[in-house]
């Protein structure tokens, strides 16, 4: 059995959902961060990071007692968080500000603004921790940050709309959904070169690659007019579809437990997270969430049965908005 709780940000329902990854029922709910587009957990368990779009702030979270530690301020329609396999920085993309933000996770304080390429949405650090991806959702291209200096040292063409990247356990190679073109980009990390695109479904946004290096998983949203319903199955090995699943209204975000048993996908026009069985590939669960829930992350600790909580965040730095991918 998995032990952990998959969190889920509700970016119209202003909270994050508690899953619990051993039962796949809802054990608790976040309130009072408004516009969550995405959560990340730090690589420890012990932190959960938010962002907010309409105060333009990161949020770090107790994994815990879900007790607020802090804000830090971002760029304008802040996207995406990571944080580094240390623990040590935190990278957001901020989409209308065409940059990302580090902030050092020890003072909370930014320590940089990194201009990148256009619109800037989901990115990932290297499983080294020396790069992070970042995925130019209005443009065609990859930017790529050295964490050391924390400057962008290349741009990799792609293809149209980029939405998100993920890397290969190995970190041979890294793949990005090209959302203008209903289709996945591989590129290797060495030569900073597309090797080559595989069609997935319609309107692709998250990536994942599961941590045995088995799957690449495509979640295909679709329009709001015309939600998609799929995810797309690809072998690494031969970097082909091997199945189409149907999760759900708009699959959007995915994560995979660090056993490869199951992944959890996000439908952010059904208002409910799949849970789906990697050794059979079928949808086991189906799980209600908040309104449009978007990212998703996997933490190994375990936050048990309890009431919502809310938490009072201060005003962000200026005006921000919604993220509308």
């Amino acid at each position: 059995m998995v032990t952990g709780t998959v969190w889920v940000a509700n970016e119209d329902g202003a909270s994050l959902t508690a899953i619990d990854a051993g039962q796949n029922e809802v054990v608790t709910t976040l309130k009072g961060i408004e516009s969550p587009h995405n959560v990340q957990v730090s690589p420890d368990g012990r932190t959960l990071w938010a962002v907010s779009g309409t105060k333009s702030l990161a949020v770090m979270v107790d994994a815990k007692t879900l007790g607020l530690h802090g804000t830090a301020p971002t760029g304008s329609m802040p996207a995406h968080i990571v944080v580094t396999p240390n623990g040590k920085t935190t990278y957001t993309t901020n989409n209308a500000d065409n940059t990302v933000s580090a902030i050092d996770t020890a003072t909370g304080k930014p320590v940089a603004t990194i201009p990148v390429g256009s619109g800037p949405h989901g990115l990932r650090p290297s499983p080294d921790g020396k790069w992070v991806y970042v995925a130019n959702i209005t443009g065609t291209t990859l930017s790529v940050i050295n964490t050391t200096t924390n400057k962008q040292v290349a741009d990799i063409e792609v293809g149209k709309s980029p939405a998100q990247v993920a890397f290969s356990p190995d970190e041979r190679f890294v793949y990005a959904s090209v959302n203008g073109e209903n289709a996945v980009a591989k590129v290797d990390v060495t030569t900073r070169k597309l090797v080559s695109k595989a069609k997935v479904g319609v309107g692709p946004i998250q990536t994942y690659v599961s941590p045995d290096n088995r799957y690449l998983l495509v979640a295909n949203q679709g329009t709001e007019g015309k939600p998609s319903t799929t995810v797309s199955i690809l072998e690494t090995k031969t970097f082909t579809v091997l199945r189409t699943v149907k999760t759900g209204q708009g699959a959007h975000g995915i994560v995979i437990d660090p056993s490869s048993r199951h992944a959890y996908i996000t439908n952010i026009y059904g208002n409910d997270v799949a849970v789906l069985d990697l050794l059979t590939l079928k949808v086991v669960a189906r799980i209600p969430v908040g309104s449009k829930p978007n990212g998703i992350s996997f933490s190994p600790v375990t936050v048990g049965t309890r009431p919502a909580t809310t938490i009072e965040l201060p005003e962000g730095p200026n005006g921000g908005a919604e993220m509308t991918h």
